[in-house]
């Protein structure tokens, strides 16, 4: 199974609504977590017994599925993350992310290739190569603090078909790839665990031993980075030598999948089609700035380029948090949906709409389907609103299913978090 550019689009499933909307999206891959054993507890997460309908859904869709099973594992669990990998390999699951040297040699005693997690902190060539030697591995996820010269540097170093893959855009940790104890110190809940209750994202105050700020600060989330976006010089990874972008957020929504999905989807297709071309960089860049837009819709705190593009990564988030332009409120559900007419039947039982509102509708099966509202109806009597208590009819763009939930994207107030 091959993706549909050398550089494959990595997409993050939570749940099977993220998982739908990923594949919708045009990802060349979805990577996904079992219950208890993976760095995003806080998620919904799938079941060991859903593995095998995963890796059918993705192959069907002509993508490829693979299992972080990247937390570290206690003693009392080393059997346990031995059946999950068995079921992983008995499902049909293409890969296993994990750093923990029991899962790595479980996997590979079951014949699962093994992407080396960024918990690892893989970050030059000898390392991965030891990995690569000993394991037979042949993918690395690299450590969120390489550059892109040291991207470059790596991979020349390394065997011509050993891959690489980087994190191209989500959410950023103040520690060392992931790696942070003030969770488990505050909360007893372990980010090397994924239980992460992200204490760094609280508003902070410095006070010295007299009771007076030491020093100014610009905002009051001190341990708190803005979130990665490589969309701005995507071709530089690309030339560096990556062979997978990965997309962070199996915490977040399903049209924050989708939305960055596509958005990344859409760059590196046209750079693969068009570059070479007659004025390809100047319409690169106007796609780009497009696709910016796009992806400032959705859930973020800032974007920042990382560690890519040098030192020092002096990009913090803004006291209000989330800076995404738009945000959700909830209307209600899904109650039929007409197929020959287009049109779903939404109960509305919260935010009312109007037409010329942006929908959001989302379901498991569904994924998500988003839209501009042009035709709202009550017994057939077309109205220019839905309100609280009501039932009406919309034309709809895609097939949507009773109990999916329905959402008004609407503009985010400013300094609203």
């Amino acid at each position: 199974m091959r993706g549909r550019t050398p550089v494959e689009i990595m997409s993050p499933a939570g749940d099977w609504t993220c998982l739908r909307a990923a594949l919708q999206s045009g990802a060349d891959a979805v990577y996904f977590g079992v219950r208890g054993l993976n760095m995003r507890a806080g998620s919904r997460n799938f079941t060991r017994s859903e593995m095998g309908r995963i890796a059918r859904d993705c192959h069907a869709a002509g993508a490829r599925a693979y299992l972080a099973l990247n937390t570290m594992v206690h003693e009392n669990e080393l059997e346990r993350a031995g059946n999950v990998v068995q079921a992983a390999a008995d499902a049909g699951v293409d890969a296993v992310i994990a750093w923990d040297m029991a899962v790595i040699q479980r996997a590979v005693a079951a014949g699962l290739p093994v992407f080396l997690s960024t918990q690892a902190s893989a970050s030059n060539s000898a390392a991965i190569g030891f990995y690569h030697r000993t394991f037979g591995i042949r993918r690395a996820v690299l450590a969120r603090e390489c550059t892109l010269a040291q991207i470059r540097a790596m991979k020349s170093a390394l065997p011509p078909d050993f891959e690489i893959e980087v994190f191209a855009h989500g959410a950023m940790c103040v520690s060392i790839s992931g790696r942070c104890f003030l969770s488990e110190s505050t909360a007893g809940k372990s980010a090397n665990r994924g239980e992460c209750t992200q204490p760094c994202r609280r508003e902070y105050q410095l006070i010295d031993d007299g009771g007076q700020p030491s020093f100014r600060i610009a905002g009051n989330r001190l341990l708190s980075p803005e979130d990665l976006c490589t969309l701005p010089f995507i071709e530089k990874l690309i030339e560096a030598g990556v062979s997978s972008l990965k997309i962070e957020g199996r915490a977040r929504s399903p049209e924050y999948v989708a939305t960055v999905t596509s958005a990344y989807r859409t760059a590196v297709d046209f750079y693969f089609a068009n570059r070479g071309r007659r004025n390809f960089r100047r319409d690169f860049e106007a796609l780009k700035a497009s696709l910016m837009t796009g992806l400032d819709s959705v859930f973020h705190r800032g974007l920042s380029p990382g560690f890519f593009l040098g030192r020092p990564m002096d990009q913090w988030t803004p006291a209000n948090g989330n800076q995404a332009a738009k945000t959700k409120r909830a209307v209600g559900e899904v109650v039929n949906f007409y197929r020959k007419a287009g049109a779903a039947e939404i109960r509305v039982t919260n935010a009312g709409f109007a037409l010329g509102d942006e929908l959001l509708i989302q379901g498991p099966t569904t994924g998500v389907v988003r839209f501009t509202v042009d035709s709202i109806q009550i017994d057939r009597e077309a109205r220019p609103s839905a309100a609280r208590g009501e039932h009406v009819a919309v034309r709809v763009v895609g097939a949507v299913r009773p109990r999916d939930r329905v959402f008004v994207v609407v503009s985010r107030p400013a300094g609203a978090a």
